[in-house]
């Protein structure tokens, strides 16, 4: 018995190996099938088989195309038989996919995000007012938690001030405001009780799983 023992490594090697080795012998047996008829037949059944493997899908017609696609695949782009959909070349499966852009955005104050970047060109856009000067002070708190949670100290509001008027291209002028922001011990008094409360939150639901758990 321990001589007819058969390794993985030993068998035939599987394309797609989701699905088994039994649909991989189906279709290696379609293959050798000499009548185009007979293999037609055969590729639809195995078509069927594959799609009751994923029967929410099996009846999408973008999903039928996918399914013959991978059967060609399987078959190493050797089973002759017409498909309903255009079949996929092997040149078109080895070819490598296009280079995937990324934002290039090396912003020069990179503790504040790219999003404060773009809260403060939506400012430049409003009219003066009490609501866009509101929204100013807004975004220059906002900084100053961001400076505060990178450096973990404290900072001068003029510094907040003279970056904000930096990142609006001198659009935005707070560096003679009178106007203090919020002091550095609420912002990170703030961020302290938020992370309390989830690790409160976290206790909560550890103790709850124990009080659900049965007990034999």
């Amino acid at each position: 018995m321990i001589d007819n023992l058969e390794y993985n490594t030993e068998r035939e090697h599987l394309i797609i190996p989701e699905y088994g080795r039994h649909l991989q012998k189906m279709i290696t047996h379609a293959k050798t099938r000499e009548t185009k008829e007979e293999r037609e037949k055969l590729a639809k059944s195995i078509i069927a088989v594959m799609g009751n493997l994923q029967p929410h899908l099996r009846d999408v017609a973008d999903f039928q195309h996918k399914l013959w696609d991978q059967l060609f695949i399987m078959s190493d782009f050797e089973l002759d038989v017409d498909s309903p959909y255009p079949k996929p070349s092997r040149e078109l499966l080895s070819e490598r996919p296009a280079t995937l852009e990324y934002p290039q955005n090396f912003p020069k104050y990179r503790f504040y995000g790219n999003n404060i970047k773009t809260m403060i060109d939506v400012a430049n856009t409003w009219e003066e007012g009490d609501m866009k000067e509101a929204l100013v002070y807004t975004i220059a708190n906002h900084m100053k938690k961001c400076f505060l949670n990178w450096n973990k100290d404290t900072v001068e509001d003029t510094v907040i001030f003279d970056h904000l008027y930096e990142l609006s291209n001198g659009r935005i002028d707070f560096r003679d405001s009178k106007e203090d922001l919020s002091d550095s011990g609420s912002l990170l008094r703030s961020k302290s009780k938020y992370n309390n409360n989830n690790n409160n939150n976290n206790k909560k639901k550890k103790n709850t799983n124990h009080r659900s758990r049965k007990r034999y």
